[in-house]
Order: C-alpha cells, then structure tokens, then sequence
C-alpha cells in the first residue's frame, strides 16, 4: 500500500512539473508588446498595440512619443524608413512607409499599394508635409467573346497622388505627369510654404496644315 501511495505521489509530481515548464513555454512564445520599424539618431518608429507611433529617447525614464496613425493590422507598415535632413538650417526627419492591401474577386486581382511620405519637427512634435502616392496592379481576366469562350489574361497599372522628393536644400517636389508642385521651408515660421506650379505634361504637337 505505501509503495503504491508513493508510486501516484510520484506520477503527480511529473505532472505538475510538466504543466508549469508547458505554461512557461506558452508565455515566452507571446508576441511582443512593440515593434521597432526604423531609427534614426534617437527616434525609433514603433507600433504599439495597435498604434503606429515615432519614440524620442531623451535619456528620460519615459520616452516622448508622436503619434502617427492607428493601424489595420490587415495592412501593416512596411518598408519603412527615418532620414535626418535639414531645411535652412533646421533639422527636420522624413519618415516614409507603404501599406499594401490585396482585393480579388473571380476575374480581377487588385494589389493596391500606397506610399506614405511625412516631415516632422521633432522638437515641436509637429507633422510639417504629408504626401500619399497610390499605385494599383491590376490583373484581369477578360473574355473575347460573347459567349466567353476564349479570354485572355491583362495586367495594367493605375497610379495615383504625387510622387515626392526632397532638393538638396530640404524643399519638397510633387510630381505627376501633369504637373510639379514646389514647397520651399521658411525657417522664421518652420512651415513648408507653396510656391510654383509648373507643367510636366508634354506640349502639343502642331497639327499639319493641309495642302490647298
């Protein structure tokens, strides 16, 4: 009787050994609390709980932050990146991401992806520029006739919004097939400010005068 007391005593032993390392296993598998995407200097771009978010480590307990955007987690930052650069003087910092969102249906496929583009002050925990360029694969199924017997499969690319860069200078340039927009910083008001729009789009030919 006692050898058999002590066999089960034993068996439950293990077993509630085996259930605390099994326990242990689950909690050092969880997912953590934040995700750092990029730095630069003493900024770090993080996603936390949902929120898209730029930390500023000033040697404080507490590190200031700059809230970005809440995030689908469907369509998560990628490609992201921090860039230090000055403006008349002014340290400002680009920071640039894509999200990418996929739609199908039976015939079409749609992979659209879109560029974030944003010039922050840091010291004033100011968002200064902001710009969004869109493009959009397309894939489809088309049939070439009536009682859709034959098809054939065409890609094709929409794009959207402005493409973005800086000058050397730290001004901003949009830029589409149509137009080129520039924004010059004014460093007294630190604000990027308007200025000239000029068209890219190519000039017209003469149309050929018909012989009498």
């Amino acid at each position: 009787m006692k050898k058999t007391l002590f066999l089960i005593l034993i068996l439950l032993t293990a077993s509630f050994s085996y259930g605390q390392k099994k326990g242990a296993k689950k909690k050092a598998a969880a997912k953590p609390a934040s995700t750092a995407l990029a730095k630069a200097d003493n900024l770090t771009a993080e996603i936390v709980k949902g929120n898209f978010y730029l930390f500023i480590n000033n040697g404080k307990a507490k590190k200031d932050t700059i809230g970005i955007k809440t995030v689908d987690e469907n369509s998560l930052p990628k490609n992201c990146a921090l860039k230090a650069f000055s403006a008349k003087g002014t340290p400002l910092y680009l920071l640039t991401w894509t999200e990418e969102q996929t739609t199908k249906t039976d015939l079409k496929t749609e992979v659209r992806s879109v560029l974030f583009s944003e010039v922050y002050d840091v010291p004033t925990k100011t968002k200064l520029f902001s710009n969004q360029q869109t493009t959009t694969n397309i894939t489809e199924k088309v049939f070439l006739d009536r009682l859709k017997n034959a098809s054939e499969t065409q890609e094709k690319v929409r794009r959207e919004g402005f493409e973005f860069s800086l000058t050397a200078d730290g001004d901003i340039v949009q830029k589409n097939k149509t137009q080129q927009n520039t924004f010059a910083f004014n460093a007294a008001d630190k604000k990027y400010v308007e200025g000239k729009t000029t068209s890219t789009a190519p000039a017209a030919t003469p149309a050929k005068k018909k012989k009498a």
